[in-house]
């Protein structure tokens, strides 16, 4: 990619969302909506999350990833999730067949990006694009923000700074098959305690239906079709609405009656 190759051609249709590690009990997502809203009046702001746990890139890029296909073409997903932020990791906007990302050079933005097709990565460098002073502990704010904006109003990524080449990948673990095995682990607990896996639907679809899940020494039965097809109180195993291995209590929290947390191993087999 050089520097003479010309802007993807960007058309922004309005949408603007953010995902972060920022919670709700500051300022911080309010701030950072203000400043999208000072320079865009226009935008429809939309939120993703802002419940990523504190400086959980792989979290961040999972949730991300999961939710981008579901927003119209020419939508600017504004992503913070960005334990560098000050340091000499990059400030980046990518644009895609679909959609623009902005967000630090961590691997935060890396499979989202890659599922929507890179069309053009842009180092963020041209100051009139940001808030001033900079701060150097709130790129959300200062950067971030104000360069999604200006996507958002139909700046061209052209304008934001030099080409890149690349952008940082971020190695996710995968699951994998042990003979009549399949292993895995807990990426992402949600807001009801439910465990989502990082075993794919067709690994488990792969094994007799026999077989049975177990995680932190729980078993959790066959495959099941909905939370309804065990008892109250009781585990199940069933595929999650983004397509991965789920563990959940039916009525309850399978994080606290289980005692799983992110990470903790997952296998499934005949027993």
């Amino acid at each position: 990619m050089s520097e003479a190759k010309e802007a993807t051609p960007w058309k922004p249709c309005g949408v603007v969302t953010l995902l972060s590690d920022f919670g709700h009990s500051d300022a911080y997502v309010g701030i950072m909506k203000g400043v999208v809203l000072g320079i865009a009046p226009a935008a429809r702001l939309v939120d993703l999350t802002h419940s990523v746990p504190a400086q959980a890139i792989e979290v961040g890029a999972h949730l991300l990833r999961n939710a981008v296909a579901y927003f119209p073409p020419g939508t600017v997903h504004l992503a913070v999730v960005d334990p560098g932020v000050g340091s000499a990791r990059a400030p980046i906007a990518v644009i895609t067949a679909r959609a623009a990302l902005v967000g630090p050079d961590n691997g935060l933005l890396h499979a989202s990006a890659t599922a929507l097709g890179v069309r053009e990565i842009r180092r963020l460098e041209e100051p009139r694009f940001f808030r001033h002073p900079v701060g150097s502990t709130f790129h959300g704010r200062d950067v971030f923000a104000p360069v999604a904006a200006h996507l958002a109003a139909g700046q061209s990524p052209g304008d934001l700074g030099p080409p890149l080449e690349a952008m940082q990948a971020l190695p996710l673990p995968a699951a994998r098959r042990v003979g009549d095995r399949v292993e895995g682990q807990v990426i992402h607990v949600d807001g009801f305690g439910n465990l989502i896996s990082n075993v794919p639907e067709q690994m488990v679809r792969d094994l007799p239906p026999t077989a049975f899940v177990r995680i932190a020494g729980h078993r959790a039965g066959p495959l099941c079709t909905t939370y309804a097809d065990v008892p109250q109180g009781a585990p199940v195993a069933l595929i999650s609405s983004w397509g991965t291995l789920e563990i959940a209590v039916r009525g309850g929290s399978a994080a606290l009656a289980l005692a799983v947390e992110r990470g903790d191993a997952v296998s499934v087999a005949v027993e």
